[in-house]
């Protein structure tokens, strides 16, 4: 059955070790190179059961609560969900999706920092009682609204090196730590925890150290308040990557076997989201228009290498900033184009620029890169699409959503047996034989 994003049900199709990524990817281009050339991703579930034991060998037993802004596609919901994975709710809407699955009150934490009272007031309905604050205001406006809530003190931390104007955005200091324990002694809130967060694009791992020492200090200060606090969320910032986790885990593990050791009953959490989705996702976008110019200004060192009759193409995709590369309006892509159809290893590369449909102009994807000449209906691959880039996107000039296709290979799916999958879950699983089909209509199946 094919559906859209909006749709509820969903099937992952189960792959044979015969059966790869590339397989799938080939099969959905030649699909929909005869029904209508639209974007589409492809998303290997079992990345996310490999994440999970990872982040187990490494981790454990620091608790994940997957950030469910970051991918809110119900397949990888669902499957994280059934790995006893926690969930970090920013809206409504986040809540809702995740009690959907039966996920309990007490594995969701309401982590926006500018709450809406409306959605405070979900959230005491619901039972979800755990959420996070940096200030006074936001203290009163929870307390008004969710008088049984349980508050994690975000706090500042002291990353000079990346996201410097996120940080003094949101996250208090130790000092106003005291001012907010004192306005939650007088309004009858409790606190039960600290939270802070490093980006994942902080190379300094100091600043972990500096996080825990002062996360340790609040503690020290709520005791003094009668407060019992038993969580530390230590926040997101991993990219995915083996070694970055190991390394993250080589700083913090001495510092949390010292503040925070095993009989002090606290429970430490992360929110690990791209970690988990990044990776797991692959885009597919088809080329819709083209243009040649030979005179067009170079960014610096380009114009230099290359000759001045050498054409520069500029190619429009069916999909742009007003869709999944929507992250790229505050970030960079990290990710490159990958051409789908061969060419020869000494085809002639040109200087290229990639642009969404909206004819806007900021909607630019790529703004250099070298490709060979490619024509209106070549399809370009996009890895690592799978963070930030599937939530709710806009219909600008009404050009549809990409199709979302899952996928699971057989190893995977053991491994999600062993993580004890629920029938319920079992539902959603389809054989697919080693050997593809091209001409199958209903090989896969796309869902939200």
């Amino acid at each position: 059955m094919k559906g859209f994003l909006e749709d509820a049900n969903y099937s992952i199709g189960l792959l044979d070790e015969g059966a790869t990524l590339a397989d799938v990817i080939d099969n959905c281009i030649y699909e929909h190179t005869h029904t209508g050339k639209r974007a589409f991703y492809v998303g290997d579930l079992g990345k996310l059961v490999k994440k999970n034991i990872q982040w187990q060998n490494v981790m454990a037993p620091i608790k994940p609560f997957y950030p469910v802004k970051c991918n809110s596609t119900p397949g990888v919901l669902e499957i994280l969900g059934t790995l006893g994975i926690g969930f970090a709710c920013s809206s409504k809407s986040e809540m809702a999706l995740v009690q959907d699955l039966g996920i309990s009150p007490e594995n969701i934490i309401y982590t926006n920092p500018c709450k809406q009272a409306s959605q405070i007031k979900y959230a005491a309905k619901a039972g979800i009682n755990i959420m996070t604050c940096d200030n006074d205001i936001e203290l009163k406006k929870i307390a008004r609204s969710h008088p049984n809530a349980k508050l994690l003190l975000h706090i500042a931390t002291e990353d000079i090196t990346a996201d410097e104007e996120m940080n003094m955005k949101f996250g208090t200091t130790l000092k106003n730590c005291r001012h907010l324990m004192e306005c939650a002694k007088e309004f009858g809130i409790q606190i039960v925890g600290v939270k802070f967060h490093v980006s994942n694009t902080c190379k300094e791992l100091q600043t972990y150290i500096h996080a825990i020492s002062d996360a340790r200090c609040v503690f020290d200060m709520a005791e003094e308040f009668g407060f019992k606090m038993d969580i530390l969320d230590i926040g997101g910032g991993f990219t995915g990557s083996e070694l970055q986790l190991e390394e993250v885990n080589h700083v913090i593990r001495p510092l949390l076997d010292i503040y925070f050791p095993k009989e002090s009953g606290v429970n430490v959490i992360a929110e690990p989201g791209c970690y988990y989705v990044s990776s797991a996702f692959t885009l597919a976008v088809n080329i819709i228009a083209k243009k040649t110019e030979c005179d067009k200004l170079l960014p610096s060192g380009v114009e230099q290498t290359r000759n001045d009759d050498e054409p520069v193409f500029t190619y429009y995709i069916n999909d742009g900033v007003y869709g999944s590369f929507a992250s790229k309006l505050s970030e960079k892509l990290n990710t490159i184009p990958e051409v789908h159809k061969k060419y020869k290893e000494d085809e002639p590369l040109f200087t290229s620029s990639l642009w969404g449909p909206s004819c806007d102009e900021l909607d630019q994807i790529v703004e250099n890169c070298l490709l060979p000449e490619l024509s209106v209906g070549d399809w370009l691959i996009f890895d690592n699409m799978g963070s930030g880039t599937l939530g709710e996107q806009s219909t600008f000039n009404d050009y549809q959503r990409p199709l979302i296709y899952y996928m699971m290979s057989f190893s995977d799916w053991d491994e999600m047996q062993d993580a004890g999958i629920t029938s319920d879950t079992m539902k959603n699983f389809f054989f697919v034989p080693s050997c593809i089909q091209l001409s199958s209509e209903d090989r896969f199946s796309t869902a939200a």
